[in-house]
């Protein structure tokens, strides 16, 4: 027997081995941020005349301040959500690498054990190849 020829064949038969996958699936509808309530309109500008140039300077300050508001409260809720999945995310990519882990672990463990008790009858035997 080759020497080693057991650990090669359990490397080869490890790397042979499925790889588990998934794939994301894209949203099919726009998140939105519902605690926030509805997104600001931009208001028109009119422009034509001082009065209406004025009342045009009011309403872009009152949506300037609206639509503040609202980008904030929807970056907040995102950032919440986004990392309420990512810690989901974590936690379950943790468990599934835990597993193959032991997977992996004990094939190593088996392999070792083969060719060890493998070494030892070739030694019995003689020590020469076959």
């Amino acid at each position: 027997m080759r020497k080693g020829f057991f650990l090669v064949c359990g490397a080869a038969l490890m790397a042979a081995l499925p790889v588990v996958s998934g794939q994301a699936q894209a949203a099919t509808t726009a998140w939105t941020a519902s605690a926030c309530g509805a997104e600001p309109t931009m208001p028109s500008m009119d422009v034509s005349s001082v009065e209406h140039y004025n009342a045009s300077v009011d309403k872009a300050t009152t949506y300037e301040k609206a639509a503040r508001a609202y980008n904030g409260c929807v970056a907040r809720t995102a950032n919440k959500e986004e990392t309420a999945i990512s810690n989901e995310a974590r936690e379950k990519i943790a468990h599934i690498h835990e597993g193959s882990a032991a997977v992996q672990k004990r094939i190593a463990t088996n392999f070792s054990r083969m060719t060890a008790a493998l070494k030892a009858g070739s030694s019995k035997f003689g020590g020469g190849s076959h």
